[in-house]
C-alpha cells in the first residue's frame, strides 16, 4: 500500500512559515500585496481566485482583484498590465487563465514584468528555469517538487515520465525535475502505445484532466505516482486522472485528489509573492 503524500498537511505547515515571513517584511515597513486580473466570467476561474484570496487574507498578504470586460481589447488589457508594473505597492501580478479566446495570453504573460511575475510564465523565467537559474516557477510543478523535498524522493537517476505538454503544468515541470539530475520522457495526445512509457517510470506524473485514466496497469510496482488531475464525475464526485483505489495498492507513494497537489499550488504562489517583496526589498537596499 502507498505512503499517501499529503499536500493539504505540507501546504498548511509552508503556509504557517510564509506567515511568519510576511509579519517580518510588514515589521520592516514592506506589504507584500498581490495583483490578480480576471477577464470575463469563468465560474471555476472564479473558485481559484476566491481561494488565492482567502490564502492571500491568511498569510497576510495584500490582496487586489481587476475584474474587466470580456470584450475589452488586448491593448487595454496590455495598459493595465503596464500600471501594475509601474505601481511599487504591488509585488506580484497574476493574470487568471483562461482568457477570452479574442486576446493572446502569451502576449500578455509577456507584459507582465518578470520581478512581478509570479506565475513563472513571462518568457525571461521560463528561460531561466531552462538553464537551472533561481527564478519564479510555475506554481504546479513548484509544488509538486516541494512534495518531493517533503518525502525525501531523490529524484537523481530515476525515470520520470509527464503525461501532459501543458505550459503551465507539463512543460515547467520537465526542467524542474530534469534539474534533479532525473531522465525526463514527456508523453502527450499524440504518444503511441503510452502503456510501454507508463509501466517503464520510477516517477509517474499525470496532468491530462481524464478521470481514473491511468489504471494499475499502466504502472510499474513501487513508483512514485504524482496526480494533479482535478475532474468531476457525473456523480459530482471529484477525482484525479489515477485510478487512486486500484493504484494505490501498487505505488510505493501517491498523492490523492482533492488534497494533493491542489493546496500545493497556491502555497506556491504565496511563497512566489513573498519571495517578488523580498527581492524588492533587497534592490531597494542596492539603490
Amino acid at each position: 500500500m502507498a505512503i499517501l503524500m499529503d499536500g493539504k498537511q505540507l501546504s498548511k505547515k509552508i503556509r504557517h512559515n510564509l506567515k511568519i515571513e510576511c509579519d517580518k517584511l510588514k515589521q520592516g515597513g514592506i506589504k507584500p500585496k498581490l495583483a490578480v486580473i480576471m477577464v470575463g466570467n469563468d465560474n471555476a476561474s472564479k473558485i481559484y481566485v476566491k481561494n488565492k484570496s482567502k490564502a492571500c487574507e491568511e498569510v497576510g498578504i495584500e490582496f487586489e482583484e481587476f475584474l474587466l470586460d470580456e470584450k475589452i481589447s488586448q491593448q487595454e488589457l496590455e495598459n493595465l498590465i503596464e500600471e501594475l508594473n509601474q505601481n511599487e505597492n504591488i509585488h506580484g501580478i497574476l493574470l487568471q487563465s483562461p482568457i477570452p479566446k479574442n486576446l493572446d495570453i502569451n502576449r500578455a504573460f509577456e507584459k507582465i514584468s518578470p520581478s512581478k511575475d509570479v506565475d513563472g510564465f513571462n518568457p525571461v523565467n521560463v528561460g531561466k528555469l531552462a538553464l537551472n537559474k533561481d527564478t519564479f516557477v510555475s506554481c504546479t510543478p513548484y509544488g509538486i517538487m516541494k512534495i518531493f523535498e517533503e518525502y525525501n524522493i531523490d529524484l537523481s537517476g530515476k525515470h520520470a515520465v509527464i503525461i501532459g505538454r501543458s505550459n503551465i503544468v507539463g512543460k515547467p515541470l520537465i526542467q524542474c525535475i530534469l534539474n534533479k539530475n532525473a531522465t525526463v520522457t514527456i508523453c502527450h495526445s499524440k504518444t503511441k502505445n503510452l502503456e510501454k512509457h507508463t509501466i517503464e517510470a520510477d516517477v509517474l506524473v499525470s496532468a491530462i484532466g481524464k478521470p481514473n485514466f491511468i489504471t494499475a496497469d499502466m504502472v510499474k510496482d513501487d513508483a512514485i505516482v504524482i496526480d494533479v488531475g482535478i475532474n468531476r464525475t457525473k456523480e459530482g464526485k471529484v477525482v484525479g486522472d489515477i485510478d487512486f483505489e486500484n493504484v494505490e495498492k501498487k505505488a510505493s507513494y501517491i498523492t490523492p485528489v482533492p488534497g494533493g497537489v491542489g493546496p500545493m499550488t497556491i502555497a506556491m504562489l504565496i511563497n512566489n509573492v513573498i519571495k517578488a517583496a523580498k527581492n524588492n526589498t533587497r534592490k531597494e537596499q542596492l539603490i
